[in-house]
């Protein structure tokens, strides 16, 4: 659980990537505006979030590191939110150009719904007179003849009339189209206005990150001091996780070759049950529940560049989440609680099984559950510690299929 910040880097791969996925949903009309608009609210809450936490750290005048971090991810969000901006116009772009071209058709059916009902007027007025039209029908050869005259010009008649109609309707079509292009470009304007406010804060917040930077690269040998205590710690951790899951595999191995079944190493051998619970784990991927009602990732999985030192690497072998003063750590799955570690002082660690796969919960200062304990998914399992000196409460956290190792973000509900 090393200090990490959400690399920019990342997220302009990342949010690129998010962008291009939200143009592919544009033709998907109202559910695209649906799907907009419940993604810029996800963003603005963890905006707001995310201030409420940095309002605490900047009260504490010792944790500048913390603060970069915040600063960092409302930089990450608030570029998401101008690119969901972003995708909202060019949105509104396709639909005004659309109607345009809605309106060019109208307006070529009304010159020729025109152009045929002046036609039908010019022939009504060289007919006009009654006792012409009860010539032509009375100047049949015959009965039939003059019946087929007669629904002629009943039928001519009622072309007319439905000429008549047929232009009012488009009129009316042509004005309904027109509001909503006026409507849609006032729309456009309102969330340019939206996303300039955006642009202004996000270089605001850029500007206050290259200051921090600043401050905090005059403190190097403090950092590499916590950087070789956070290795030393993670390390400690990563050492108690691969010994417990290598006396799992070690004790079902035991119990396979008991019962006749073989087993591969590194392998975990399960029984009915826990083989249903690992495949109910996989099917819940993308689904499960944060290990904290409340936080922010404040340093994602695999390898990063430190936020303030250059040429300095930081690996983590899961995800770190800034969240409130006394916030519990809760179960992402159903498990069994196979081990409740103390790495430091201030820092004990869960380990939960879940068939073949494990969760790890660290950096907690009091715990709820013991070793046997069967949990429930969302079920409290202890505090996360709080660095008083910094205003700091971080829970860590990874996900592990047997002995390897898996990006928790892949797994937990985005």
């Amino acid at each position: 659980m090393i200090d990490n910040h959400i690399s920019i880097c990342f997220f302009k791969k990342n949010g690129i990537i998010l962008f291009f996925l939200l143009l592919a949903f544009i033709s998907n009309g109202q559910s695209q505006k649906e799907t907009l608009e419940i993604e810029k609210r996800k963003i603005e809450e963890e905006i707001n979030y995310t201030n409420q936490l940095l309002k605490s750290a900047t009260a504490n005048k010792t944790n500048s590191l913390q603060e970069l971090i915040l600063i960092n991810n409302n930089i990450k969000q608030r570029e998401l939110l101008i690119l969901n901006y972003t995708v909202e116009l060019k949105n509104l772009e396709r639909q005004i150009s659309n109607n345009d071209k809605k309106i060019l058709a109208l307006e070529s059916d009304l010159k020729q719904a025109k152009a045929e009902y002046a036609l039908l007027i010019n022939y009504v007025f060289k007919n006009r007179d009654s006792k012409d039209r009860l010539m032509y029908i009375f100047a049949a050869d015959n009965f039939n003849q003059a019946f087929q005259r007669l629904k002629y010009l009943q039928y001519y008649s009622e072309y007319r009339k439905h000429q008549a109609i047929r232009i009012e309707q488009i009129k009316d079509s042509v004005l309904v189209t027109n509001q909503s292009i006026n409507k849609q470009k006032q729309e456009k304007q309102s969330i340019l206005r939206l996303q300039q406010n955006e642009i202004k804060v996000l270089q605001t917040e850029k500007t206050q990150q290259d200051t921090k930077i600043n401050i905090l690269a005059k403190q190097e040998n403090q950092f590499r001091e916590k950087i070789r205590q956070k290795r030393k710690e993670a390390e400690q951790l990563n050492r108690a996780i691969n010994d417990i899951i290598s006396e799992e595999i070690k004790t079902a191995a035991a119990k396979a070759k008991a019962s006749g079944s073989e087993n591969l190493s590194d392998i975990i051998a399960l029984t009915h049950a826990e083989l249903e619970l690992t495949n109910t784990f996989v099917r819940n991927k993308g689904k499960l529940p944060w290990p904290s009602e409340h936080g922010i990732v404040s340093s994602t999985f695999g390898e990063h560049d430190h936020p303030v030192l250059k040429r300095i690497k930081i690996k983590n072998n899961g995800i770190d989440i800034l969240t409130n003063v006394g916030e519990n750590a809760r179960a992402v799955f159903d498990g069994k609680v196979i081990s409740v570690r103390t790495i430091t002082n201030t820092n004990k660690a869960i380990i939960i099984r879940h068939g073949e796969f494990f969760t790890v919960y660290s950096n907690l200062i009091d715990v709820y559950v013991k070793p046997g304990d069967e949990v429930n998914t969302k079920q409290s399992l202890g505090v996360v510690y709080t660095n008083e000196s910094e205003s700091r409460t971080e829970l860590h956290f990874e996900i592990w299929k047997g002995k390897i190792l898996l990006n928790p973000q892949s797994w937990v509900v985005k």
